[in-house]
């Protein structure tokens, strides 16, 4: 098992970092109406993920805190997918892009709930 010294190392917020910088970048090209409403949702609550896990892996000594926080992670992760929905649904993005983005969501979905799940593999020290 690696070593674990910092929340950047953890698998699920190096995936969920790079999601949220990819929907930066798809959120560029968005309609300028869109700036105060969809854009800025979905690049919070994308943002919101990767927050949510550092503050997590700050508290993984007391379990119910750290939990917490994962679903809170979790629940930022599913808003995004929301946004998604309605990107697409808009044509913001294509339906490729969409699928992209879901499956890895989908994967950072399934991390966070092992994490939730399981959160004594993290409260000691690595």
């Amino acid at each position: 098992m690696a070593v674990i010294k910092s929340f950047r190392d953890l698998i699920v917020y190096r995936k969920a970092f790079e999601m949220a910088c990819k929907i930066y970048g798809i959120t560029s090209s968005f309609p300028k109406e869109e700036k105060y409403s969809l854009t800025d949702q979905i690049r919070r609550s994308s943002r919101s993920v990767c927050a949510n896990l550092a503050e997590a892996w700050a508290r993984k000594s007391y379990p119910k805190a750290f939990v917490n926080r994962l679903s809170d992670a979790l629940a930022e992760q599913l808003e995004t997918e929301v946004w998604l929905d309605f990107c697409v649904r808009h044509k913001y993005i294509d339906n490729a892009t969409y699928t992209t983005l879901l499956e890895n969501y989908d994967e950072v979905r399934k991390i966070l709930i092992s994490m939730i799940n399981k959160p004594e593999n993290f409260n000691r020290d690595h």
